[in-house]
């Protein structure tokens, strides 16, 4: 097995085709992408998610720009469920997510899942499913009337149904994720405005790196003041928990170097300083702090690990960051992290009896389910053995429809 950060790593190849088909039953019988459980089979018991569902059209649709037979149905079925289902058609925008009889669960517009609406209807496009084009112009419509504030350059959190007021709260995992999808949508339409709003949000984690010592808050009020103690008391939360979390800064620190690629000479200079300094905290912190391999996943604000469950999308978050800063630096370091987070990944999180990975591991090592039960998520994982492989600029899905070598064979 080799596990190096090159174009033509067939470890890496296989792994994917591994993952897309333990997902090939996501599709919902009523529509949309299903939860998955520990073998890959529907839970038909939980609401349709629009984030899943967005996901699986962005997986599936990479699935099909790779050629991997049976993806392109996947893809399109997801994609109809965003039409259809999950969409609001009264008022606009998506559902967070629809119960088995159709009612929304919550009716509450997210800018997280709205982020991964434009991620899918991108990836949809350069992969040229059918309705792509118009979702996606959909989707950006929506986005920029009511989730980007251009005053600020940085986007509103969340909306009630009827978009008649923002709820108070600002958040970076939301920022996070309009980024990937602000650039996947510069990327799919060739508007460079999408890729200069990028800059200016990038702009506020730059600040933050440097302020908090490469820690970054989460939490915001509408002011964009941090929020350091929200919820302290459940610190766990699988959206908003307490403390820095250290994939996220990870995340982070990959998504600037994109945008640094993605930018060219008009990007910032400091950039790749920050991913640096993301990088160092969140190794310093969280890989290996406790008396077993692993990364916890949030910390307080002086380092001290808080939860020290391991997630999968963390480790996946790791080694794409460190392939990011090989690439981006050619040192040597970032190869041995890799390398070495992809034992990890292989140890422990990858599994072999039902496929994919497992979603969430104890302090030991050992599975669990108290955040992310079952396994309803490829997404980190598939990219992790993409991004590797592919220029940091342009996005997944128009690098994969440029890459003939990461095709599968006829």
């Amino acid at each position: 097995m080799s596990l190096q950060p090159y174009p033509d790593d067939p470890w890496l190849d296989a792994e994917c085709r591994r993952l897309l088909g333990f997902g090939r039953r996501i599709i919902h019988p009523a529509g949309g992408a299903a939860w998955l459980d520990d073998t890959g089979a529907p839970d038909l018991s939980r609401p349709v998610h629009t984030w899943i569902t967005s996901r699986t059209v962005h997986v599936f649709g990479l699935g099909s720009l790779l050629g991997v037979e049976g993806c392109t149905p996947i893809a399109t079925a997801a994609l109809d469920g965003l039409r259809t289902r999950l969409h609001d058609d009264e008022h606009g925008g998506w559902f967070g997510a629809v119960g088995a009889d159709g009612t929304p669960d919550g009716t509450g517009k997210s800018c997280y899942a709205h982020a991964f609406v434009m991620l899918a209807g991108s990836t949809a496009v350069v992969a040229g499913l059918p309705g792509a084009g118009e979702l996606l112009a959909d989707a950006t419509r929506v986005f920029e009337e009511h989730f980007w504030d251009d005053a600020a350059g940085r986007v509103v959190d969340e909306w009630d149904r009827g978009w008649t007021a923002p709820e108070p709260y600002r958040g970076l995992n939301s920022a996070m994720h309009s980024v990937e999808a602000m650039l996947a949508v510069g990327d799919a339409t060739g508007d460079a405005e999408w890729h200069a709003r990028v800059a200016r949000t990038c702009e506020l984690v730059v600040g933050l790196a440097a302020s908090y010592d490469g820690r970054l808050p989460e939490h915001f009020g509408p002011d964009w003041s941090p929020d350091l103690e929200l919820n302290r008391d459940r610190p766990d939360d699988p959206f908003k928990p307490f403390g820095a979390t250290v994939g996220h800064g990870l995340e982070w620190s990959r998504l600037l170097l994109h945008v640094e690629a993605a930018l060219g000479a008009e990007a910032p200079a400091d950039l790749l300083e920050a991913s640096r300094a993301l990088f160092d905290r969140a190794v310093a912190d969280g890989w290996h702090v406790d008396g077993a391999p692993g990364f916890v996943y949030t910390t307080d604000w002086e380092g001290r690990p808080v939860v020290r469950t391991r997630m999968h999308w963390v480790a996946a978050e790791a080694i794409a960051a460190a392939a990011a800063l090989h690439r981006r630096t050619g040192e040597g370091a970032y190869a041995q992290w890799y390398a070495e987070w992809w034992a990890y990944v292989v140890e422990h999180l990858r599994d072999t009896r039902l496929g994919s990975w497992h979603h969430e591991l104890d302090a030991t090592n050992r599975p669990q389910a108290t955040v992310w039960p079952g396994k309803p998520d490829l997404y980190h994982a598939v990219q992790a053995t993409l991004l590797p492989r592919l220029p940091l600029a342009p996005g997944l899905a128009r690098a994969v429809a440029l890459s003939d070598g990461l095709r599968a064979p006829a």
